[in-house]
């Protein structure tokens, strides 16, 4: 391990320390009761009623608690069914549950809620084995992709979401946010050299495009916000002021963040290489070098931003196929707009970058230099 990247390491996991005593968002409304673990023994659901594929009712368990002061008690226990199958859960014995205790009195007659299913288990599961899986491929590189993958869950977490909810603009607070997150990933892929500054350039300005055009095609495309998902339940919380048009914007620029620094690295790699390699090239051929680079790639990953947005709403297109509703219906309804404004502006950002990392990476690189040995990768 080179001292740079010791350095990165550190000053990263310094950040991530220190960000954990961020405060979180203000709680405006408490979940009342407390939470235990258990695993359920015995399910009845006479109860339940059953119209074509939806379920209403209540499901009476029988459960075991696994923690609390009751730990190794079998106890009642029941759960809610309101044919609302996005919210609604079953259990079978055997399944580990999360029940909340109603009262601030601790019985072993009290009737529990089931709230879910216990998943934080395989979640750890899944995040262990991904981030060994990472490390194992990419060695050093692989651990500064670990470090930056939790400070960009954090950043989101402690910065993002607090500031939103406290009134500050969304679309701004995403743009800051993306900012503060380009550069630490910039930072620990490429260090301190000269490629890491063209690549963290180049995504700055290509984000800063997608956050005009963001502001200017929701505006005349008449996107509210209000098709993202539970901004009616923020609403319903305590946050009536919230502005989800503003909401919607941020959302933008922060989904297509990840796409538009991916394409500024590979430009702004490609034009390292190539002036490593040749020393004698001029701004000219460097900037047409990384317009070509720019080109050979953008194409596929337009393609990659529009899949991956398009899968969010597949079930939406295919209800629409499934009534018979005309493109030309559909096209204009408010969910697909929101969504064909989320998509083309994120690409309008991707396809922007490109010349704007070349035209930069061309301009730092024709500059005189004692040598590139800190930038050659």
């Amino acid at each position: 391990m080179s001292r740079k990247d010791l350095w990165a390491l550190i000053v990263i996991a310094a950040a991530l320390v220190a960000m954990m005593f961020v405060p979180s968002a203000e709680i405006v409304a408490y979940d009342t009761g407390r939470t235990f673990r258990a695993r359920v023994v015995a399910v009845d659901d006479t109860n339940l009623s059953v119209v074509g594929s939806l379920e209403y009712g209540t499901e009476k368990l029988e459960v075991e608690l696994l923690d609390g002061p009751l730990k190794g008690s079998r106890m009642r226990a029941e759960n809610e069914l309101r044919a609302q199958p996005d919210v609604d859960k079953k259990f079978k014995s055997g399944d580990i549950a999360i029940v909340n205790w109603p009262q601030s009195e601790i019985k072993d007659t009290t009737i529990l809620k089931a709230r879910d299913h216990w998943r934080i288990g395989w979640f750890f599961v899944m995040a262990g084995a991904f981030a060994l899986l990472l490390i194992l491929f990419a060695g050093i590189t692989g651990v500064k992709a670990v470090l930056s993958f939790m400070f960009s869950c954090f950043a989101v977490w402690k910065m993002l979401v607090p500031l939103c909810l406290k009134g500050w603009s969304a679309s701004l607070v995403s743009f800051a946010t993306v900012c503060v997150l380009t550069f630490v990933i910039m930072y620990l892929v490429a260090g301190a050299t000269k490629k890491g500054v063209v690549a963290f350039a180049g995504s700055m300005l290509g984000i800063a495009s997608s956050l005009v055009l963001a502001h200017f095609f929701s505006s005349v495309m008449h996107v509210n916000g209000m098709t993202m998902p539970f901004v009616q339940a923020l609403i319903n919380s305590g946050y009536s002021s919230v502005d989800a048009s503003d909401i919607f914007i941020g959302a933008i620029i922060l989904g297509s963040s990840g796409a538009v620094m991916d394409l500024a690295m590979d430009i702004a790699s490609g034009v390292c290489e190539v002036k490593y390699h040749n020393s004698s090239l001029g701004f000219k051929e460097l900037f047409l070098s990384g317009l070509r680079m720019g080109r050979a790639v953008v194409g596929t990953m337009t393609t990659t931003l529009l899949l991956a947005y398009s899968g969010g709403y597949l079930t939406l297109l295919m209800v629409f196929a499934a009534q018979g509703t005309a493109p030309l219906v559909f096209l204009n309804s408010t969910i697909v707009s929101a969504e064909t404004v989320k998509t083309f502006v994120g690409s309008f950002g991707l396809v922007l970058v490109a010349p704007f990392t070349a035209f930069i990476g061309a301009l730092i690189y024709s500059r005189p230099s004692r040598g590139h040995a800190d930038d050659a990768a």
